[in-house]
């Protein structure tokens, strides 16, 4: 080739300034054209070996073979190469369920679960939910934001780069703005991306324990429209447990007056028993009905035509005991969109998507690459982030992870350690050979990669 022709060559390629290449498997989650992935596209990774990914300022600019890759894209001067020899790239992991902030510890739950008790008979007690409101109380913003900043750094470190994340544990209208604005200032600066969610229905406070109604009436005529006059939600969550917590009646009041506030629905439901909670959110309309350990058939498929999604949390049930899993399996089969989430919260301390994976193949029926869509882009959709993150496409935010794994099997396979080698957030290394590192700039992540 000439000088001419090498200049004119340069010319038409795309500069980038990351590239990420010669992966042994990359799962872009790309192809199918159709989201939320349902049956049997819930298993389709977009998989290419000895694949490459680039981006520019944040953006995916080109995705396919390396060879090809590397034809099409110039690496600006000072930009990065990550190279992925033997190893897995994929999309971000998004994490669909999350109640991450919050003070106080209920390790002597721990301990009672383990002496046999359920989580409903300790609720009955005075423990559950309402056992870590006080602590949350009275810790000040600046200690929920430090406590919550940890839980997030271990969260990126396992490979999450989007999560919800929603209130629950100030059940005050100040404790709630509270939480929410902690919530709001975390995702202004963390790498991990919060889509928040007001819970102010996540159980009765101890005030209100005889006077319910009036409870949620605070919901309705005080929480949720400070809520949305302050901007802080896109979604509002009941937990609906007719026995114990939020009855249908309530439920509908809560979420009706939430939707005219401009915020989409989302409900825990059949979590410790069939409470109806499946057919319900079909009812409402609900974004994501989440757990749904319990939830018959009849009402699966009442939420697969009401295009109701399902994320499942399968560290939830393992964590308390609950003796049985979602059945994920006859969820795809049904046609419902399925999203995996950890369910971090003060009873179930799980930060780890890979280890959630991992439990829905061993506990649910998924198979590894079901797992994966529905911890990515099935995720996504279910936050209303699909068109941003959860594949790796061209024009998307340059989310990846690149793991320390030959397959995409092992993912799950390997279980119980971290193979998260380096994490991409928005085109930024924030994690680099398993360590936590500053995206500010290139200068601030030097050192050789592998």
């Amino acid at each position: 080739m000439s000088d001419a022709e090498g200049r004119q060559s340069e010319a038409r390629s795309v500069e980038a300034d990351l590239l990420v290449h010669d992966a042994a498997e990359l799962l872009t989650v790309a192809g199918v054209g159709v989201v939320p992935r349902l049956r049997r596209a819930l298993g389709e990774l977009g998989l290419i070996r000895g694949g490459a990914v680039a981006s520019r300022q944040g953006r995916i600019v080109a995705v396919g073979e390396t060879r090809a890759v590397r034809d099409a894209v110039r690496l600006r001067e000072g930009g990065r190469a990550i190279d992925a020899s033997g190893m897995v790239v994929m999309p971000g992991l998004v994490d669909a369920h999350t109640h991450p902030v919050f003070a106080g510890s209920r390790e002597a739950e721990f301990v009672l679960r383990l002496g046999g008790l359920s989580y409903t008979e300790i609720a009955l007690r005075g423990g559950g939910i309402v056992n870590t409101v006080q602590p949350t109380r009275q810790a000040s913003f600046a200690e929920l934001v430090a406590l919550t900043r940890r839980r997030l750094d271990t969260m990126l470190l396992h490979g999450t780069t989007t999560a919800e994340a929603k209130s629950g544990y100030g059940l005050t209208v100040p404790d709630e703005i509270k939480i929410l604005e902690v919530i709001r200032a975390l995702g202004a600066e963390h790498p991990v991306e919060l889509v928040p969610t007001f819970l102010g229905a996540h159980a009765f406070p101890p005030e209100y324990r005889d006077r319910r109604d009036e409870y949620v009436d605070l919901v309705v005529k005080e929480m949720l429209p400070e809520v949305r006059a302050r901007g802080l939600a896109e979604f509002c969550d009941v937990a609906f447990v007719p026995k114990r917590a939020f009855t249908e009646r309530q439920s509908e009041r809560i979420l009706a007056c939430a939707r005219d506030h401009g915020m989409r629905a989302r409900m825990h439901v059949d979590e410790f028993a069939p409470d109806g909670g499946g057919g319900l959110a079909a009812r409402l309309g609900a974004v994501s009905a989440d757990h749904c350990i319990f939830t018959p058939q009849n009402e699966l498929e009442l939420m697969a035509r009401a295009g109701v999604g399902a994320t499942l949390m399968p560290a939830a049930a393992f964590a308390l005991r609950i003796g049985r899993y979602a059945d994920a399996r006859a969820m795809v089969e049904t046609g419902l969109a399925v999203a995996l989430g950890t369910d971090f919260n003060a009873s179930c301390l799980c930060e780890s998507m890979p280890l959630t994976i991992s439990l829905a193949c061993l506990k649910m029926g998924l198979t590894p690459p079901e797992a994966l869509v529905a911890a990515t882009i099935n995720g996504a959709w279910s936050l209303g982030r699909a068109h941003e993150v959860g594949s790796l496409e061209v024009g998307k935010a340059s989310d990846l992870l690149v793991l320390d794994c030959p397959t995409h099997v092992h993912i799950p396979f390997h279980f119980g350690v971290n193979r998260v080698r380096h994490v991409v957030k928005r085109g930024a290394v924030v994690v680099r050979d398993g360590r936590r590192v500053d995206a500010d700039g290139a200068e601030a992540l030097g050192g050789p990669d592998r």
